[in-house]
């Protein structure tokens, strides 16, 4: 019950934003462990000088105690008007770390010893310089497939003195895909044309067996099929053009496969990313989705997204 009210207070105060900005109504300060115990010390400190009416002890004392009262709020300022950002994070394998991208950003004077990380994993340190930036990247295990959403980024720093700590919770709506762990096994495959097609039909798609010329080239297109002759004569990025018959476009099948769901999905995984290696067209048939055959990055990018999601609420 606590952690639900606590949750919904922060969520008022600190609402959901890709940028933040911190300020006083979002970074909170309390004393850290060194910070009780220096509180404790002056306390004794306070009752000798008392107890034996000493002036330089009272003088000591007083000191001290002013520089904890300065340490509030320089520890505070370390913090206030630092700009958070996200920067996103490129999809992985599950059992993979993922890496998660935030921007710092500072408008005025720098913010040193800034630690950032999701407990109870070890929190990172950075410094920003004044009116500079950091691009910080920030790694989370995963422990399944889908959208990795960590939560609330605890942002902290105990600078100058380590006896205060001041902290905050943002969240920035980070997210990235994992995909299905890769595991080798037999091709599934099932027919990639339909059953009214005549036998031995020539129609012909992206692929791999004949060469058909040269076009322009398109985002997505693999890197190993650009005429760089054709470029360094001045005629611009040119891409080979294959084709091939679709009657002999591979299909993956979900349905032909036995086991459980994440071992189907991990399988197809595997053939997704061999096919794409070596640029066979393929499909990918789900019950709940089909992509007919292709090749090339982004049909690579759309089959592992499909993997990744099944099943689950995008």
């Amino acid at each position: 019950m606590f952690q639900a009210r606590w949750q919904r207070w922060l969520e008022r105060r600190i609402p959901p934003a890709s940028r933040v900005r911190l300020d006083n109504r979002r970074v909170f300060i309390l004393p850290s462990r060194v910070g009780l115990a220096f509180g404790g010390a002056l306390i004794l400190m306070l009752l000798a000088a008392i107890n034996y009416q000493n002036s330089l002890a009272y003088g000591l004392t007083f000191l001290l105690g002013s520089v904890f009262i300065v340490t509030i709020l320089h520890t505070y300022r370390n913090l206030a008007g630092l700009g958070l950002q996200a920067a996103g994070g490129a999809p992985v394998f599950l059992g993979e770390q993922a890496c998660l991208r935030v921007r710092l950003q500072s408008e005025a004077r720098e913010h040193r010893s800034v630690a950032l990380g999701w407990p109870p994993q070890p929190l990172q340190w950075f410094d920003v310089a004044a009116q500079g930036a950091c691009d910080c990247e920030l790694s989370l295990p995963t422990r399944r497939r889908g959208w990795l959403r960590p939560g609330r980024l605890r942002v902290e720093s105990c600078f100058p003195l380590g006896l205060l700590r001041a902290w905050s919770w943002v969240d920035l709506e980070l997210k990235v895909l994992v995909y299905p762990k890769p595991i080798p096994g037999d091709l599934p495959l099932s027919s990639g044309h339909s059953d009214e097609e005549e036998e031995g039909q020539a129609a012909r798609g992206r692929g791999v067996d004949d060469f058909q010329g040269l076009r322009d080239f398109q985002p997505g297109d693999s890197r190993r099929r650009l005429h760089w002759k054709a470029f360094s004569k001045g005629q611009g990025l040119l891409v080979k053009d294959f084709a091939a018959l679709t009657g002999r476009d591979l299909c993956l099948d979900f349905e032909a496969l036995g086991g459980d769901v994440e071992q189907r999905l991990s399988l197809l995984c595997h053939w997704v990313l061999e096919l794409s290696r070596g640029e066979r067209p393929f499909a990918l048939r789900l019950p709940d989705a089909q992509l007919p055959a292709d090749i090339g990055d982004a049909h690579r990018d759309a089959c592992l997204r499909r993997l990744a999601l099944y099943g689950l609420v995008e």
